[in-house]
């Protein structure tokens, strides 16, 4: 893994605040944002909160910088294979949108990008190596992300 992704969104979210600080951009619709603000916290915490239940009565670890222990395609799993790397972009845009900071959401672009390449391939290699068929299989069945 190149970076813990909490700390990836968490980082780039205080930048894009500071940003919004220093070089303010328009804003959005206030109203409108905070609507979609707020149901996006709503789905990114029920969704994140699901995925590490399941994990968590697979009992294998949730944190991405511990080993996993067992493979798990049930719960969120059955049709995401990030749910809880959705989770988190639903909450940062949620929160992104009822601050509001328009930084936050463009830096979300450089985010999902150090997550795709720097964070999900090295775990999809690793839980290839570590499960090998199973996970090809689960591979072909279920998307990385939606």
């Amino acid at each position: 893994m190149l970076v813990w992704p909490p700390l990836l969104y968490g980082g780039a979210f205080l930048l894009g605040l500071v940003l919004s600080r220093l070089l303010p951009l328009g804003r959005l619709p206030a109203v409108p944002a905070r609507i979609v603000g707020a149901l996006c916290v709503a789905a990114g915490l029920a969704i994140a909160w699901w995925g590490e239940q399941v994990m968590q009565r697979a009992g294998t670890n949730v944190r991405p910088d511990l080993p996993s222990t067992a493979l798990v395609t049930d719960g969120p799993f059955r049709y995401t294979r990030n749910p809880l790397y959705i989770g988190l972009t639903l909450l940062y845009v949620g929160v992104a949108l009822l601050i509001p900071s328009t930084w936050s959401l463009l830096l979300l672009v450089p985010v999902l990008l150090v997550m795709r390449w720097g964070v999900v391939a090295r775990e999809e290699r690793y839980l290839e190596r570590k499960f090998g068929e199973p996970y090809r299989t689960y591979l072909g069945r279920v998307r990385r992300w939606l």
